[in-house]
């Protein structure tokens, strides 16, 4: 295992569509070790490879509270099957775009298909929590923020933010 750089807004990167993972292999399982690695240390409850730089379809999850046990869990080519008409308002973050919480509006509901670690499809139905972060990681595999989903002036402001950041920090180097 290896903790991973997270890479962060302007990054180019993060708008990748990434591709699906052929096959399983010792090299995914590694990669998957290392996104697991990445994601606690953030931390953070989600985490798609993309945001390691990898463009691949995986993500990592783990919603359980910071005192309880791990629930570690593995998407392989995840894609949402359904989705409710219902939604929901979270406020949700991001990894790739440090100290910046909005409420997004998302639907409460949806099925998702995606393969376990093992290379077994599952399918499962999921809601509140899992169902807002699932869809904020499958954004992420489709090149997709949750910014994308606040009002265009609010999404502007964070981006002119972090490009000033980026800037800054190039010039410093």
């Amino acid at each position: 295992m290896a903790l991973r750089e997270i890479i962060i807004l302007p990054d180019k990167r993060l708008r990748s569509v990434c591709k699906p993972v052929a096959e399983i292999n010792d090299e995914t399982r590694a990669l998957v070790a290392d996104m697991f690695e990445t994601m606690y240390e953030a931390p953070g409850i989600g985490l798609a490879a993309i945001q390691i730089g990898v463009p691949s379809r995986v993500i990592v999850m783990d919603l359980s509270k910071r005192e309880a046990e791990a629930e570690p869990r593995v998407f392989i080519n995840p894609e949402i099957t359904w989705s409710s008409e219902e939604t929901s308002l979270y406020e949700e973050g991001c990894l790739s775009i440090p100290d910046i919480h909005e409420d997004v509006e998302r639907p409460s509901r949806v099925k998702i298909r995606y393969l376990d670690l093992d290379g077994n499809r599952q399918e499962e139905d999921a809601e509140g929590l899992f169902a807002t972060c699932i869809q904020h990681e499958v954004d992420h595999l489709n090149g997709i923020l949750f910014i994308d989903h606040i009002s265009k002036l609010k999404r502007e402001r964070i981006i002119k933010k972090f490009a000033k950041a980026a800037k800054r920090a190039k010039q410093e180097a």
